[in-house]
């Protein structure tokens, strides 16, 4: 019989440390179910372009080539129009203003009625495109502060009405860039054009056109 309240008690002692395992695999289940559920929804990372070397990166930190190619896409997707400047402009603003600050968007309507009312705008075509030879490098993103640069581009600018070229030259754009991270279905980047920067736009010489070191600025 004693041999018999050993096993029973070894058992016992075997369903105790069991149970003492569950309610471990609870404890740990619902704590990761909470950092689950506290985690992000969704997590922008910006990856530079160039991995041959590898690249080490905190998950806020986004590199100059990302922050160039930003200002290079919107700005340019502003200055498209490809059939008449009159509907095209308004519609590129509204198309673009998850991309931009409040503030810039503002100045892009001031722009668009004042160059309505100037007749700048009815039948006119629009374009830009970046000068072969003046693309990307490191020094045309100036760093500001933590999450704010100024982005240098040069762009060849071509504006024709009814056909008839009206406006071709080259001109260099200091484009201001922001963190804007307030709505991610919109705007995935968490970036936006707050205007121009320095002096604003110049129009460049052809000493500076056949210079593609992006000094001179």
């Amino acid at each position: 019989m004693r041999r018999y309240r050993y096993e029973i008690d070894n058992v016992r002692a075997h369903l105790r440390s069991l149970w003492a395992i569950i309610g471990v695999q609870i404890i740990v289940i619902l704590a990761l179910w909470f950092g689950w559920s506290q985690s992000p929804r969704y997590l922008t990372v910006h990856v530079p372009p160039d991995l041959r070397s590898g690249a080490t990166l905190a998950v806020d930190e986004v590199p100059a080539a990302n922050v160039y190619a930003f200002a290079f896409y919107i700005f340019q997707q502003i200055n498209r129009w490809p059939d008449d400047g009159a509907k095209d402009y308004g519609k590129a603003i509204f198309r673009i203003a998850p991309y931009v600050t409040p503030r810039y968007r503002a100045d892009l309507i001031a722009d668009m009625e004042l160059k309505g009312r100037q007749g700048e705008l009815a039948y006119r075509v629009r374009g830009v495109q970046e000068v072969p030879g003046h693309g990307y490098e490191e020094r045309r993103v100036d760093v500001l502060a933590p999450g704010v640069w100024v982005v240098w581009l040069d762009l060849d600018l071509f504006e024709s009405v009814k056909g008839m070229t009206v406006k071709k030259t080259t001109i260099r754009y200091p484009l201001r860039v922001v963190r804007l991270s307030v709505d991610p279905e919109t705007n995935p980047w968490g970036l936006a054009l707050d205007g121009y920067g320095a002096t604003g736009p110049r129009r460049l010489s052809e000493t500076e056109l056949n210079d593609a070191s992006g000094q001179g600025r």
